[in-house]
């Protein structure tokens, strides 16, 4: 299984579904400075293409050709014909992570984890998808299963179930987005925003990722190419941010040596949650130097 500390540490800024039965769209994936991958065999690809897509995937996964980037499969969920088959094949593939679709309980977490044992999978996580009001209710059960590394927001579905619309700002949706916030930050797992769907609305993307950011995600899932270098600089600790991070912990530290009490950085007063903060910082500016 991941280190706790590890998983929460990796970047996962950009995380980038592809339709995989579109072998162009899976060539193209090669060459994207997405952070991570998501292969879909769900909502992208038609009853008729499953098994391609399954195969096409799986092939994917293997072929080592994707260079740094985290590679998950996107599974059917296992109440429909194609559920079973995805995660047998992605068992054998063995991707970093199998995304599941509508995950309301812990039960169906266990039922999943077990297949990927059976398959010989014993170290791919599961993303559990929040996208239905049940799975907002349980999310702490469902962020505290041993398996789930990640929680994933499906802000699409979420906004059907509840009746309420897409809009700018998603007032409708900031409620249920911070509680599976706090249950991911509880469970000490990482937490990804969801996608948005105007692809042809740069500004309100950035917006977006923005508000996200400040909300506290880890990073955001995508659904175009241009989307990803966007998404990269907002959830990357800017040069201004890091240089104030460093000068935090070596304040602090020299503060603590001369027996001092109180610690300012350009004039605001530095406490032991400030040090933790600077040093996260630092964390997530050397996990992404280090791609």
């Amino acid at each position: 299984m991941n280190n706790p500390i590890s998983n929460q540490l990796r970047p996962r800024r950009s995380v980038l579904y592809m339709p995989a039965a579109n072998q162009r769209a899976l060539e193209k994936a090669k060459t994207l400075p997405a952070d991570a991958i998501i292969f879909d065999l769900e909502d992208a690809v038609a009853p008729d293409a499953k098994d391609e897509a399954r195969m096409r995937a799986a092939a994917a996964v293997t072929s080592g050709e994707y260079g740094r980037r985290e590679l998950t499969i996107r599974c059917n969920g296992l109440d429909t014909p194609w559920g079973a088959d995805d995660i047998s094949a992605a068992s054998k593939a063995k991707p970093s992570a199998v995304v599941i679709p509508k995950v309301d309980n812990v039960d169906y977490l266990s039922d999943i984890a077990g297949l990927l044992d059976e398959g010989g999978a014993t170290d791919t996580s599961i993303w559990a998808m929040i996208e239905t009001p049940t799975a907002i209710l349980d999310g702490r059960k469902i962020a505290a299963h041993p398996r789930v590394s990640v929680l994933v927001m499906g802000t699409n579905d979420l906004a059907k179930e509840l009746r309420a619309p897409l809009v700018v700002g998603r007032h409708p949706l900031v409620p249920h987005l911070a509680t599976a916030l706090l249950a991911a930050r509880e469970a000490g797992k990482v937490i990804l925003d969801g996608v948005y769907n105007d692809v042809r609305d740069p500004e309100g993307f950035l917006a977006e990722c923005i508000q996200g950011a400040e909300m506290g995600f880890d990073g955001k899932t995508l659904i175009h190419p241009n989307q990803i270098e966007p998404c990269n600089d907002v959830w990357a600790p800017t040069e201004d941010e890091v240089d104030y991070a460093r000068r935090v912990i070596a304040s602090f530290a020299e503060a603590e040596a001369d027996g001092r009490g109180v610690v300012t950085v350009d004039g605001r007063m530095i406490e032991n949650l400030h040090v933790d903060n600077a040093r996260h910082t630092l964390a997530v500016a050397e996990a992404i130097n280090a791609l």
